[in-house]
């Protein structure tokens, strides 16, 4: 671990400061639209655009860095990031917000393909797996951090905008300065996504809704604390708590996930996501079990989302778990984009309920698609599965998700050779 971080801790800081720069806007503009009197689903709309944005960028910006390169990428990129968050408070209006959070998307998306290319140039083969624990970690740490900022000015003033575009800027700093050149950029033709679903139903299904789950988590947790009539400090703590349980929960799932079938416990974890769904539909008024319930929804999503890349490699070729990245980033993003608009045309046309109906739904289905799929399939006992791999959906592109299946495949030889040579 402390060589990752001596050989990667300006990239890790850069990423720490952009994360923190993402996750407060992101919270920002829930708590400002309601101030704005924009309709939830004019909120819903705006949030749908990043993830939009987001899963452009991560297709496009492979030909992007090969054409231009990493540094002139990066430094484009993050600067048109840094103006437009300057321009949302100049201009209150929901479609020009849209537009923004668009280029925020795609901007943000073609960053991180960028950072995680340099991350991976920097790991190697003994230490690959502690790096992308750090970046799922950085990357955690940051959107949490983003939301203790919020409580520091006005956010029906400029103040509040202004931090996170200053941030996005200093991170340029200290990736430039110290990050040297990478080799010539390259991926892995993709599999057909025919082929995928084939290859694993469950993986694909369970990738669509979690895409859903997160993205109302990321984009809409603040529009319901705005709507149910919470404080900056109360929304902030509510949204940095679905992060804090993604944290505190990732490898202990994780550790499970190498010792049952991954099957059993993805249906045991989507129904805690169930009821902690149920807890915040049924007990929200109380704001003890608001944390309670975003706790449990963050802590069960985030896992969820490498045990269902984990189950989804157990039954693929070691040739193909690269291949197969951009369809599982793809899948999960066109979950993501829909996610916002069904959640605000729910809370439009039922309450602030509908948020924590939505998710629940989503988990209830993954628990009964995981069952169904138990009896089509026999399990793979412990010792045939690969490695379970931990990541977060806050930020994963093509590129993080080839390093991961890349680790995993690593991991798996090893302890082959290991077993031959016992």
């Amino acid at each position: 671990m402390f060589q990752v971080l001596t050989s990667a801790w300006a990239l890790l800081l850069g990423m720490f400061l952009l994360m923190i720069g993402n996750g407060m806007q992101g919270t920002l503009l829930g708590i400002r639209g309601e101030i704005e009197g924009f309709s939830t689903l004019e909120m819903s709309i705006v949030m749908s655009a990043y993830f939009a944005g987001f899963l452009g960028g991560s297709r496009m910006a492979p030909g992007m860095i090969r054409r231009v390169g990493h540094v002139r990428v990066f430094a484009a990129l993050a600067s048109l990031i840094s103006a437009v968050m300057i321009l949302y408070p100049t201009f209150a209006d929901p479609w020009v917000w849209t537009v923004g959070r668009v280029i925020i998307g795609f901007c943000f998306s073609a960053v991180y393909v960028t950072a995680e290319s340099w991350l991976n140039d920097a790991a190697d083969n003994s230490n690959r797996g502690k790096a992308l624990s750090l970046y799922m970690i950085v990357q955690t740490l940051g959107i949490v951090a983003s939301q203790a900022l919020l409580l520091t000015a006005d956010p029906s003033g400029f103040i509040l905008f202004v931090i996170p575009s200053v941030l996005v800027s200093i991170a340029l700093t200290p990736i430039l300065l110290s990050i040297s050149p990478v080799p010539a950029f390259s991926t892995t033709k993709p599999m057909t996504l025919r082929a995928l679903v084939k290859t694993s139903p469950l993986g694909c299904a369970g990738m669509l809704i979690l895409g859903g789950v997160f993205s109302a988590q990321f984009g809409m947790s603040s529009v319901y604390g705005a709507q149910i009539g919470l404080g900056v400090g109360e929304i902030s703590t509510f949204v940095a708590t679905f992060f804090v349980g993604a944290v505190l929960l990732q490898y202990p799932i994780g550790w499970g996930s190498d010792r049952m079938d991954r099957r059993t416990l993805i249906v045991g974890v989507s129904a805690v996501g169930v009821m902690g769904s149920v807890i915040g539909l049924m007990l929200g008024g109380s704001f003890a079990m608001l944390l309670v319930s975003a706790f449990v929804v963050g802590g069960m999503s985030n896992p969820l989302y490498s045990l269902l890349i984990a189950h989804t490699n157990d039954f693929l070729d070691h040739d193909d778990m690269a291949a197969a990245s951009g369809g599982l980033v793809f899948i999960n993003g066109t979950g993501a984009v829909f996610g916002p608009l069904i959640v605000g045309a729910l809370m439009e046309s039922m309450g602030p309920g509908g948020f924590f109906l939505y998710m629940g739904v989503l988990f209830a289905a993954l628990v009964c698609y995981a069952g169904y799929r138990m009896t089509q399939r026999a399990g793979l006992s412990a010792d045939e599965t690969g490695s379970y791999v931990a990541m977060s959906q806050a930020a994963t592109t093509p590129v993080a998700m080839e390093i991961a299946q890349e680790y995993a495949i690593e991991v798996e030889l090893e302890a082959e050779e290991e077993a031959q040579s016992a």
